[in-house]
């Protein structure tokens, strides 16, 4: 069975998503499809719009075979460690014959000849990439000018032309970057493929075509207007099923606004000291986020608090994913380099098809590391960080409830059949 392995958020999964998934199985030819998939807090620092459970049930019904959660030590990271952390996973599954991913360039070539050039992370690059970032350029930007000052230092034949420096920029095609260069740290066998994305930019924040849109826009209509019809021409039939169940049950939409009241606990609770010590608080931040407080007027909102907290240095982005480390309680010494370089420790499995029955059967078998499908025999430190997502995620729910807050200790993987 040829299986293509795609790495997936699905915040929510839309008509985009549904031609990449296509997509991805014309061009690898493949008879399965595992996902890769974050679980409640995203790779931009940000909660997902609905549960990790829901989100998995509209990846089974598009005709997803199997689904794997991406755990939350990698999910909300830059792009080095989100790849890194996601193809781990597909790697480690032994079952993944070819990594398909979307890009905006759809040309595998110049992406796979600077992967082999990245991969032993040259220390100059670091340094580069570091006094970009300082001076407050998004990750996508900075990685590729330093990227590109370095090469064209150190490789004087990178001037040839060869290489698309202008759209190395561009969201997807950095990510899909660091995704070959991942599997060339991990020595994988996997296959690489990418599909052009198409009609809809990663950050556009308007609708622009009649029936695909970005995830970013889809969600700015369901929490701007409130009105989940109001998206329908831009998700398959599942989707909005899925979304009208989720809203009917109070567990959706979730937003940073709906986890306002942790958030600011989480920092009054601490001190500078204390929030220093979390994952992502760097270079000041924990006084920035308290002179924030200080000077907010009126009710408290989390995008008043990004406001006075942005900087050049502070970008949004690096603050929503500080946000989520101080929320969740990340401390710097359990996401080191060291650690987070060994791979994902696990596998969880949040569902499965009839025939991702057969193939988890097989991962069973063959995988390098433990496949998880009963939580309460697992206690490794970075599941633990899984549960304890799972709970604080489910206070934006409109009721809070035990079960939901445990709720990884109560649900099996999902078992569905698409074409039932």
């Amino acid at each position: 069975m040829r299986t293509v392995g795609i790495i997936v958020e699905y915040n929510p999964l839309h008509n985009g998503h549904v031609y990449h998934f296509q997509q991805s199985r014309i061009v690898s030819e493949a008879d399965a499809v595992v996902a890769v998939m974050s679980g409640h807090f995203l790779q931009r620092g940000e909660p997902a719009l609905v549960n990790k459970w829901a989100r998995a049930e509209m990846a089974l019904r598009m005709g997803a075979d199997l689904v794997i959660e991406l755990p939350v030590a990698y999910s909300s990271q830059p792009a080095e460690w989100f790849a890194y952390g996601a193809v781990s996973a597909l790697h480690a599954s032994g079952v993944v014959d070819c990594l398909c991913f979307g890009s905006e360039s759809g040309d595998i070539g110049w992406l796979t000849r600077l992967a082999e050039e990245l991969a032993d992370e040259p220390g100059g690059l670091q340094e580069l990439l570091k006094g970009r970032l300082k001076q407050g350029e998004n990750y996508p930007a900075a990685y590729a000018q330093a990227v590109q000052d370095y090469l064209l230092k150190e490789k004087p034949e990178y001037r040839d032309g060869s290489v698309d420096w202008q759209s190395m920029a561009q969201p997807n095609n950095t990510l899909g970057l660091h995704y070959l260069i991942a599997l060339r740290r991990l020595a994988s066998r996997i296959e690489p493929l990418t599909i052009r994305r198409t009609k809809a930019g990663y950050h556009d924040v308007q609708a622009s075509d009649a029936h695909i849109a970005s995830a970013t826009a889809i969600r700015r209509i369901l929490l701007e207007q409130g009105e989940l019809q109001a998206a329908s021409p831009y998700l398959p039939p599942y989707t909005l099923h899925i979304l009208q169940r989720e809203w009917a049950a109070g567990r959706a939409p979730v937003d940073w606004e709906k986890l306002r009241t942790p958030l600011f606990q989480a920092i009054l609770s601490r001190t500078p000291e204390e929030l220093a010590a979390l994952a992502e608080v760097t270079e000041g931040l924990e006084n920035r986020m308290y002179r924030a407080l200080a000077e907010m007027t009126g009710p408290w909102s989390v995008r008043d608090f990004i406001e006075q907290c942005k900087t050049r240095r502070y970008t949004q982005t690096k603050l929503q994913r500080a946000m989520t480390r101080v929320l969740l309680g990340h401390r710097k010494q359990w996401l080191t380099r060291d650690i987070l370089a060994r791979g994902v420790p696990y596998l969880r499995v949040l569902g499965f098809s009839n025939k991702g029955q057969k193939l988890l059967k097989r991962m069973k078998r063959e995988a390098s590391v433990p496949v998880i499908t009963n939580v309460g025999r697992n206690e490794h430190p970075l599941m633990q960080l899984d549960i304890r997502a799972t709970g604080i995620y489910a206070l934006a729910y409109r009721e809070y409830s035990a079960r939901d807050a445990l709720r990884d200790y109560y649900e099996p993987p999902i078992c569905l059949d698409p074409e039932a």
